[in-house]
């Protein structure tokens, strides 16, 4: 934790130094003890201006606070600060939540993925068969979407299954 404190227009008491130094302290409960923080007094008009700016892990937070009082000018800059932190911090927590739903879900996919195997196994009886017979016989039993079968004239094992669109048929043929 470092603290630079500057003054304009009036001079700087060991009070309000340590003052500030206290007030500043109790953002290490938010930021831990690696933050930077720079306290600039002025005086404007019969208003006392305090402004605060604290940087830490790449994100900066900046409050300005004026009133009569010095101390109060502290205070609510302290109340801003507290404030602007914790919001962020929030804002963190919620990122790194979706981010850790995000790798989990991305995990288990992968998991799905690698572990795929085969779980069920049919059986199915291919009978030397004509094209026509085949497209017959699938269009007479609606629980199967394909059938394996011999076409007769080729001696080649084929698949005949039904289409998207419910009324068509295609059919796989081997190459050799």
């Amino acid at each position: 934790m470092n603290i630079n404190i500057t003054e304009k227009d009036f001079e700087l008491t060991d009070a309000i130094k340590s003052y500030i130094t206290e007030k500043v302290s109790k953002l290490q409960k938010n930021l831990g003890d690696d933050f930077d923080a720079v306290a600039t007094l002025k005086i404007e008009g019969n208003q006392q201006v305090a402004e605060i700016r604290v940087t830490a892990a790449g994100a900066m937070y900046k409050a300005v606070a004026a009133s009569k009082d010095l101390y109060a000018s502290i205070d609510k800059d302290i109340d801003i600060l507290e404030g602007q932190i914790r919001k962020q911090k929030t804002k963190n927590d919620k990122q790194n939540m979706t981010e850790s739903i995000r790798v989990k879900s991305e995990n288990q996919i992968q998991e799905a993925e690698e572990e795929s195997e085969i779980i069920k196994t049919i059986f199915y009886s291919i009978k030397p068969l004509t094209e026509e017979d085949a497209k017959l016989i699938l269009e007479s039993d609606p629980k199967n979407k394909f059938l394996p079968f011999i076409d007769a004239d080729t001696n080649r094992v084929c698949v005949i299954y039904k289409l998207k669109d419910g009324k068509n048929f295609g059919l796989l043929e081997p190459e050799a």
